[in-house]
C-alpha cells in the first residue's frame, strides 16, 4: 500500500513499501538511521559520518555534505535519499531528486529535531523505535539546570564565526539557560576582534566542529576577550539532531556543573 510522507520542506513522497537502499547525506541521521534498528538497508554515507564508528568502513562513501558524488550515488541505485536542507546544498538537493525520493529535514529547535526523529522512524518502517527514542530524548532534556550566563558559541576561525539566532545550538543553549550574546544576528555571522570583544560574552564556548577548537585557540581568545571564560565543548553534543541528542543531556549536566564551577571561581 502506498504511503504518502511529508519531509521538512513540506515535500510529499508516496513510498510503496519501507526503503530498502538508503544513501545518507547527513552524518547525525546516518547514526539515528542505524539506531531506528536499520544496518543492511543503509549503503551510502559521507565521509563525515562518523557514528557508529562502522559506518564509513563498510558502507559506500558518497562524498560530502556539500560535495555529494551524484554518479557514486546513482550507481548505488537508492529507493530513499535522507538529506538537510542545511548540511547539503539546494542545488545537490535537486540534483538528487531526478535519482529518487529525496526526504529532506530542516531541523532549528528541540521539538522540531523530535519531529524529524518521529518522521523519519515513519518513513523506513520504524516508527515505533522513532517515537521511542523521541520520548527518551524528550525526557532526558526535560530537567536541565538552568545557567544565567551570557556565552557566545564559536564554530570558526580566521574568521571567527559564531552561532546566531534562529539555529539549532542557539535553541539548546536556551534550554540550558544560557543566553547567546549573538542571538539577535541571523545564522552564523563572522566577526572582528572587536565584535566579539564588545558583545561581552562570559563565557566562550569553542566547538570541536566544524572548526576542532584547541586548548591554544583557548589563549588566543583569552587575549580577545579576557574577561570571558574560554570552555572547549563537544560540538555533536549542540549540532547533531539525530540519536546523538540520547547522549546530549547528560554531557550538557556536566557542562553546567563544569562553567558553575568556573564561575564561582571567577566571582571569588
Amino acid at each position: 500500500m502506498t504511503e504518502l510522507h511529508i519531509d521538512g520542506l513540506g515535500h510529499r513522497l508516496r513510498l510503496e513499501r519501507a526503503p530498502r537502499r538508503i544513501v545518507s547525506l547527513v552524518p547525525s541521521q546516518t547514526e539515528l538511521l542505524f539506531d531506528l534498528g536499520l544496518d543492511a538497508e543503509i549503503v551510502g554515507v559521507t565521509k563525515f559520518c562518523l557514528h557508529p564508528a562502522h559506518a564509513r568502513a563498510t558502507r559506500t562513501r558518497v562524498g560530502g555534505t556539500k560535495t555529494p558524488m551524484l554518479e557514486r550515488i546513482r550507481g548505488l541505485a537508492p529507493d530513499l535519499i535522507v538529506a538537510n536542507r542545511e548540511e547539503n546544498r539546494r542545488e545537490d538537493i535537486e540534483a538528487l531528486q531526478d535519482l529518487a525520493p529525496c526526504w529532506v529535514s530542516d531541523v532549528r529547535d528541540l521539538p522540531g529535531a523530535l519531529h524529524m526523529i518521529r518522521s523519519l522512524g515513519a518513513v523506513v518502517g520504524r516508527a515505533p523505535q522513532g517515537a521511542a527514542l523521541a520520548a527518551r530524548i524528550e525526557a532526558d532534556f526535560a530537567a536541565l539546570p538552568q545557567l544565567s550566563r551570557r556565552v557566545a558559541y564559536l564554530i570558526w576561525r580566521e574568521p571567527w564565526m559564531v552561532a546566531g539566532g534562529d539555529t539549532f545550538i542557539d535553541d539548546l543553549l536556551g534550554r540550558l539557560g544560557l543566553h547567546n550574546v549573538f542571538a539577535d544576528q541571523p545564522r552564523y555571522p563572522a566577526l572582528d576582534d572587536a565584535a566579539l570583544r564588545g558583545a561581552a560574552p562570559e563565557v566562550l564556548l569553542l566547538s570541536s566542529e566544524p572548526y576542532p577548537f584547541r586548548a591554544r585557540h583557548a589563549e588566543e581568545l583569552a587575549a580577545v576577550c579576557p574577561d570571558a571564560e574560554p570552555v572547549l565543548v563537544d560540538g555533536e553534543m549542540f549540532c547533531w539532531f539525530g540519536s546523538r541528542l540520547l547522549h546530549s543531556a547528560s554531557y550538557f549536566r556536566q557542562l553546567a556543573a563544569q562553567l558553575q564551577s568556573a564561575g564561582s571561581g571567577r566571582n571569588g
